[in-house]
């Protein structure tokens, strides 16, 4: 009985089992694929300066995992109008989070 908690009233739980508080799903990185992501995400990023190139990386990887894909695209379209990447690495970058993506509460 060590997978199982009990709710107000002796109904049993199972400690697993997480409860999403009325949220919807949304799409986020499926963290199963989560190494293949950094890998690719990083040979992307491959040209940019050093300086920026850790920053925009752990940002983008950070939002896909914990916000959300739509999140983590406003973000991408923000760096390109700063002109930190271009149109080429924005579009690549947008699939890529596609690609990578499911739905996780």
């Amino acid at each position: 009985m060590a997978n199982y908690k009990y709710r107000k009233y002796g109904t049993r739980v199972n400690k697993n089992y997480r409860e999403n508080n009325g949220e919807k799903a949304s799409k986020k990185l499926d963290m199963r694929r989560e190494d293949e992501f950094n890998y690719m995400l990083g040979t992307l990023l491959k040209d940019l300066p050093d300086s920026v190139r850790g920053a925009v990386r752990g940002s983008i990887y950070a939002i896909t995992s914990k916000k959300g894909i739509k999140d983590a695209k406003e973000y991408i379209i923000k760096k390109k109008e700063d002109g930190t990447i271009d149109e080429k690495m924005e579009k690549n970058l947008i699939d890529l989070i596609y690609s990578y993506s499911k739905y996780r509460n």
